[in-house]
């Protein structure tokens, strides 16, 4: 089993209820930002990275995600159906998609301006002492976030739950454990719950800019930033 992630699986198959209106007929991978779908501002980080597999998991709309992404023949598509599996579920089901061994996750409703943070969390991963490894940035620079805080980073890396730094939503993470898991609807938070209480569970700061496009407020956010940028 490999030790390093060649595999990647991007979220999209959330409703996007904070978004209101704007995802009434439009799943919320498709909204646009700066005149780019946000599915599209994260392809371009994972084109960034040399990667085996690619997949995407599908419920809301998948239609019109899959239309969108016909030119793309190096993404599998894993659709959730009847019920969507969060995100814990949706890994787990795309695993036959992606291999199995440690894998990169990618949400796809942030934006993103500096450094490749799929890079970053590449070069900072330690296979021997690492089961996850999150990707998180100081709350005061966090663009878009409404919420406490969701980590602390203590000495060495490790991370503890509750403090002064988000989860910006790219991570890798072993799946061997996701299949112990009774539920059929869970999510990862379960996993890196796990993680923490063994102290296999790191964070890495990312260096740049960043900004969560979550709800309607966060584009305009997402679009200043990358003007200032």
């Amino acid at each position: 089993m490999r030790d390093h992630p060649d595999a990647l699986m991007l979220f999209a198959a959330g409703f996007g209820t904070r978004m209101g209106a704007l995802t009434a007929a439009l799943p919320k991978p498709l909204i646009k930002v700066a005149g780019r779908a946000l599915i599209d501002h994260a392809l371009a980080l994972v084109d960034g990275v040399p990667l085996a597999r690619k997949a995407l998991n599908l419920h809301y709309l998948p239609e019109q995600i899959k239309a969108h992404l016909a030119h793309r023949t190096d993404i599998a598509f894993s659709l959730e159906s009847p019920a969507i599996l969060e995100t814990g579920g949706g890994l787990r089901q795309a695993l036959p998609l992606l291999g199995y061994g440690p894998v990169f996750t990618l949400n796809t409703d942030a934006i993103w301006a500096g450094p490749n943070p799929l890079m970053i969390l590449r070069q900072a991963w330690i296979p021997r002492t690492m089961d996850a490894l999150l990707l998180l940035i100081p709350e005061q620079a966090a663009r878009g976030h409404v919420g406490p805080g969701d980590f602390t980073r203590c000495a060495g890396g490790r991370i503890t739950r509750g403090g002064d730094h988000i989860y910006v939503g790219a991570q890798i993470i072993r799946t061997e454990t996701l299949h112990q898991m009774a539920a059929p609807v869970f999510s990862l938070n379960r996993l890196w719950d796990q993680m923490i209480a063994t102290g296999r569970a790191y964070g890495a700061v990312y260096p740049g800019h960043w900004c969560d496009v979550g709800q309607p407020g966060g584009i305009q956010q997402a679009e200043a930033m990358l003007a200032d940028v």
